[in-house]
């Protein structure tokens, strides 16, 4: 029999190259109107025992080739159960290896979060005490920026994710948060929501997500380099949410993503901004500490070196909303590899680690709060 391979669905991302049997070549396409490419997302139609040879070739040129060294590929029978394939990676072409135990098997380069999914996620928990939902404004092909408001406090707190598309943990993450605050028997969701005023943005890229785009949107602009000038033609997304910040206030703020080659979690800040304060460092580093105390999937170890004082890039959403706003913001990141110090063989970092991470940073700003 012969493998058949399709990838026509939300966030599918797949070029079949050739098959031959049960061995397939593939490559991945680039984002639209971008060479940035590194996400993909497949289905695989098979017979239950077939040995599997999918080999994803030209990886070099990808948009992060250190993604590659000791990543495994993630997959499931059933798209809820996510597990780590046997993969290695040789002169640019990622090659996974499965004895079926399925006749349909998806693989991705991480747990993929549909729209249809960031769809029941807003519904639901639009329909909960408290709620407000606003609409912030629309894509380049017209999909809503979806925001969920809640809490009575002073503090104005923004959670925002998926300004890169591909980095589907980071609306896995914001699954968790939103869990976790909607909750009315958990006691730091409801000190949470005395003191601050919460507006969570699950997706800031609902067309690069169904598109199955790594990094950018339908115009094949990175949004995380447009936020000191946003446009409606080139990043309406970012000009959204912007210009609703610029409405509330922002006090903290945690943008969501995942990095692809270092295999940990971690924290970026904003320590070049040009009106940097003493204080504002201050609170980062102290919620980066006692994060670091709540969770031992959280380090300081390993992650980005930081910029030079007055050196920081402005057209990041971090940098930008500290100094836009004096704002303790912060960039989050997850790995697509596994954690390095909790390693788990079977499921690697995946979407119940970015839940629980999530719950771990409400805690923490609650203690800081």
């Amino acid at each position: 029999m012969t493998i058949s391979i399709n990838a026509a669905f939300d966030s599918g991302n797949i070029v079949v190259d050739s098959i031959d049997g049960t061995r397939a070549r593939l490559s991945i396409r680039k984002d639209r109107e971008s060479d940035f490419f590194q996400w993909f997302h497949f289905r695989v139609a098979c017979a239950v025992g077939d040995e599997l040879e999918l080999a994803i070739a030209g990886l070099g040129d990808s948009a992060y080739p250190d993604g590659w060294p000791g990543y495994a590929a993630c997959a499931s029978y059933d798209r809820e159960n996510w597990f780590r394939l046997d993969t290695g990676y040789d002169a640019g072409t990622l090659t996974i290896n499965h004895s079926a135990e399925g006749q349909l098997l998806w693989i991705a380069y991480f747990a993929p979060y549909s729209m249809e999914r960031h769809h029941d996620l807003v519904a639901s928990v639009a329909e909960c005490d408290g709620v407000s939902y606003r609409c912030l404004g629309t894509s380049l092909e017209g999909q809503p920026i979806d925001c969920l408001e809640m809490g009575t406090g002073p503090v104005q707190v923004w959670l925002y994710a998926r300004q890169h598309p591909g980095e589907s943990m980071a609306e896995w993450w914001m699954e968790g948060a939103l869990e976790k605050l909607t909750d009315p028997a958990d006691p730091h969701a409801r000190s949470l929501r005395q003191k601050c005023r919460f507006h969570i943005v699950p997706n800031m890229n609902p067309d690069g997500s169904r598109r199955g785009h790594l990094r950018t949107n339908y115009a094949g602009v990175n949004l995380n380099r447009e936020w000191d000038n946003p446009t409606a033609d080139r990043s309406p997304e970012v000009l959204a949410v912007r210009n609703a910040m610029d409405e509330s206030g922002v006090d903290w703020a945690m943008d969501v993503h995942g990095d692809e080659a270092i295999p940990a979690v971690f924290l970026a800040g904003f320590e070049g901004i040009p009106s940097l304060k003493d204080e504002q460092q201050a609170r980062y580093l102290a919620f980066q500490s006692a994060l670091a105390a709540n969770t031992p999937d959280f380090q300081t170890a390993l992650g980005y070196e930081s910029s030079a004082p007055g050196k920081a890039n402005l057209s990041m959403s971090t940098t930008q909303l500290a100094e836009r706003f004096g704002a303790v913001s912060m960039t989050i990141e997850m790995p697509f590899k596994d954690n390095r110090d909790l390693p788990d063989p079977v499921a690697g970092w995946s979407p119940e680690r970015s839940k629980l991470l999530a719950h771990a940073c409400l805690a923490t700003l609650d203690q800081m709060l």
